[in-house]
């Protein structure tokens, strides 16, 4: 792990005007790391978040117990919230009772608020409105990541939840319906890559600029698949570090990318800077 690489790439996603930090996502390889490595992965990002952007940290794993034990020992590093995604390995056996009692414990356990993630495509397991809208219930429960390209399923968590609830999109080609269907902004992995465009496409749709705002979801979106569902980490890191980031190989059993593969992810970055 380098961590000075960490703190660099840190140091220029706050200065490019980065609202805060998510660490140990899924995109963060957060489940090739040890315990102790997530700890100093926090601890080395924390360092360069000043105080008046958030640090949040992925805690999500299979147990209740863990997922606590997890939020816990990240909080200490440093983290202001924690990000958790839905256990999945059971999901056929635990229904939206066992949804809710397992974020219900975690918050409980949590010393920093909790952030639900919902990622069905990866797990299988669907947060409904419903169910959020229960959660959303919980002092400790202050918003979650949605990955949904729909932006009826935005409208209807904004439906559902409080108003100081906040809903951020977590999928890049759906940023621009979900921003207007009531997220209040975005997780995404493109946000690492571009996060200049990302964020004017912010400001346009909460300007009401829409149409600006619709030209650069169009332009961004070719490689926001690419280096997720297209190429994934590998497609991403190498993504990265064509804009100028440090990031490395990917961590076994993940591969590097082939030369033609590296080529089309050029292509594409150049298309979406044009």
């Amino acid at each position: 792990m380098d961590v000075v690489a960490i703190r660099s790439n840190v140091r220029k996603w706050i200065g490019a005007g980065l609202g805060g930090i998510v660490a140990l996502g899924t995109n963060g390889e957060a489940p090739l790391l040890d315990d102790d490595e997530s700890e100093r992965v926090i601890e080395a990002v924390r360092t360069d978040v000043p105080p008046d952007r958030v640090l949040v940290a992925g805690a999500g794993h299979e147990s209740t117990r863990a997922t606590v034990a997890a939020a816990r020992r990240l909080a200490a590093a440093g983290a202001d919230a924690v990000l958790v995604k839905t256990p999945y390995t059971y999901r056929n056996h635990v229904p939206p009772a066992g949804l809710i009692a397992h974020y219900t414990a975690v918050a409980d356990g949590s010393p920093v608020p909790v952030l639900l993630y919902n990622f069905p495509a990866s797990t299988g397991v669907n947060l409904t409105p419903d169910t959020v809208g229960a959660l959303a219930r919980h002092p400790n429960i202050v918003g979650m990541k949605e990955t949904s390209t729909d932006g009826a399923q935005f409208a209807d968590l904004a439906a559902v939840v409080p108003a100081d609830f906040t809903v951020l999109c977590g999928s890049a080609p759906g940023v621009f319906a979900a921003l207007c269907a009531g997220a209040k902004g975005a997780i995404t992995a493109i946000s690492a890559v571009l996060p200049g465009p990302c964020l004017e496409m912010l400001d346009h749709i909460r300007g009401g600029r829409y149409d600006a705002a619709l030209a650069i979801q169009h332009r961004i979106t070719p490689l926001a698949r690419a280096v997720t569902t297209g190429f994934g980490i590998p497609g991403l890191k190498v993504a990265l570090e064509m804009a100028g980031f440090t990031c490395g190989d990917p961590r076994p059993p993940l591969l590097p990318l082939p030369d033609e593969a590296r080529e089309r992810i050029r292509t594409l970055l150049h298309a979406a800077c044009a």
